[in-house]
């Protein structure tokens, strides 16, 4: 199960890989793994088939967003190549007979819909409310939409729970040492 926390398709691409600071978890390792996240995203309705070469292009591009809209050190930006995943047509909305609607296309329409997002995020003021969570661990990158721009963690489930519970933790430890010293 793929988490999408971060307000944009191609910055949850980039988060699949976690943890890229220490010990990295590749989260796309095998063909069915990019198919499982494509129909979880909503890209697709049926799973695409993923060979080889298909994994490779849908991590080159997860790399390319992340280099294109991190935060820190300086962003990177392969516009041409970019571009060049973004030109074929994307994934097709379809209204079938029984009035449901299918997302339909194979992987590179999957990688054309998120590359043309990555192009307009990269190519928009938004561009500037990309952070990175504030979990040191963590280096997923989000979309920071709240009023005032305070939010510091990509979801609250991994990284905002576990970082409150730490804070919090780390108060009562100071409190326990304040009133220890108090009553010595």
């Amino acid at each position: 199960m793929h988490v999408f926390v971060s307000g944009r398709v191609s910055l949850d691409l980039a988060g699949t890989l976690k943890w890229r600071r220490h010990q990295q978890e590749e989260l796309l390792a095998h063909g069915t793994d990019v198919a499982e996240w494509v129909v979880e995203a909503g890209l697709l309705t049926h799973p695409p088939e993923v060979d080889a070469a298909g994994l490779r292009q849908i991590r080159r591009l997860r790399e390319l967003v992340y280099a294109a809209t991190r935060t820190e050190p300086e962003r990177h930006v392969e516009a041409a190549e970019l571009q060049a995943l973004a030109d074929p047509p994307p994934v097709r909305s379809v209204l079938v007979a029984t009035g449901v609607l299918e997302r339909q296309g194979d992987l590179t329409a999957v990688l054309s819909t998120v590359a043309r997002d990555a192009v307009e995020l990269i190519g928009s003021p938004e561009l500037d409310r990309v952070r990175e969570c504030g979990r040191p661990e963590c280096t997923r990158l989000f979309v920071d939409d709240s009023r005032g721009k305070p939010r510091r963690w990509c979801g609250m489930a991994e990284c905002g729970n576990r970082m409150k519970a730490a804070e919090y933790r780390r108060r009562q430890r100071g409190r326990r040492a304040d009133g220890s010293a108090a009553g010595e």
